[in-house]
Formats: C-alpha cells, sequence, structure tokens
C-alpha cells in the first residue's frame, strides 16, 4: 500500500498574522461556508466509492477520500483563521502612520502610495504592504513630514512622509 506524502508539522505551523479588513474577514467566513456546503457531497462520494469494494485498487475512491481530507482540513484552518482574526480598525486619527492607513511618501523626485496592512492583504504591486514588511515597520508611528530611512538590500533608502489618510 503506498502512503502519501505529507508535509512534516513544524511546516505547517508557520504564525499566521492575525491582522486583517473587515473585507478580507468577510471573505474568509465566505470561503468557510461554501466549504462547509461541499463537504457532504464530499463525504457521500467517499461512501459511495467504499461500496465498490477494494481499496487498495480503487483510484476514485482514494481520489475521493483525499479531496474530502483537503477540504476537512481547509475548514479547520479557515475556521481557526476566523477566530484569531484581529480586524483593523477605520483610523480617524490620522496624526500618526498606523495598520490600515494610506501613506504617500517621496523618495527623491518618486512618489510612491502604500497601504499598510496585515500579511494576508499584501500586494506590493498594488501599493498594499505589510506592517511587518521593512517599510511598513519603519513607517508606524511617524507623522506627516517626517523622514524614514529604510534598509533594504542593504543600501538605505530616505522617505519622507507627504501625506496620511
Amino acid at each position: 500500500m503506498r502512503t502519501l506524502d505529507r508535509k512534516p508539522s513544524h511546516q505547517a505551523k508557520t504564525p499566521r498574522d492575525p491582522m486583517m479588513t473587515q473585507v478580507k474577514f468577510v471573505q474568509l467566513q465566505n470561503k468557510l461556508d461554501r466549504l462547509k456546503k461541499s463537504q457532504p457531497f464530499a463525504a457521500s462520494e467517499v461512501s459511495r466509492l467504499a461500496e465498490l469494494g477494494d481499496f487498495s485498487e480503487n483510484a476514485e475512491y482514494q481520489m475521493a477520500k483525499w479531496k474530502l481530507r483537503g477540504i476537512n482540513y481547509a475548514i479547520l484552518t479557515l475556521e481557526s483563521e476566523i477566530q484569531e482574526a484581529q480586524i483593523i480598525p477605520s483610523n480617524d486619527q490620522q496624526d500618526s502612520i498606523q495598520v490600515g492607513h494610506i501613506v504617500t511618501v517621496q523618495n527623491g523626485d518618486k512618489i510612491s502610495i502604500y497601504q499598510i496592512l496585515g500579511s494576508s492583504e499584501t500586494n506590493p504591486q498594488r501599493g498594499v504592504i505589510s506592517h511587518h514588511s521593512p517599510i511598513g515597520i519603519a513607517l508606524l508611528g511617524h507623522k506627516v513630514g517626517d523622514v524614514v530611512v529604510v534598509n533594504l538590500a542593504s543600501k538605505n533608502v530616505e522617505y519622507k512622509i507627504i501625506n496620511i489618510k
């Protein structure tokens, strides 16, 4: 009998960043609902294929069982993520940079706009950076007019904070 190749447990338990927007939280809840709706069908499919007998030669049964395990694992993961979630509040206070703010910075002649969010929502091409990234860490707590030095790829880059939204 062939065994499934699985990841070692130390790789599966990487710490998650619980900070997320309300939009991301709703997306996770919707995904969880979809998975929970698909779970009974996947379980009935496993039962139906189990009736065909000889599990070692039944490829359809093995695939259905694999799919059901994947659904169950995804449900557990999403439930854990939702339970641990910390919703980023909408910040009316714009004196200093906090998670959730949109920040305009200037580096020489170049102006960049970054939104600082949790790690699960980052998209550097769209200007969404993590509060754990080098730029995010450097910007947090600073005010308009401050000059922040960020160590990027073994060089120091200066950013002047222009605006906070």
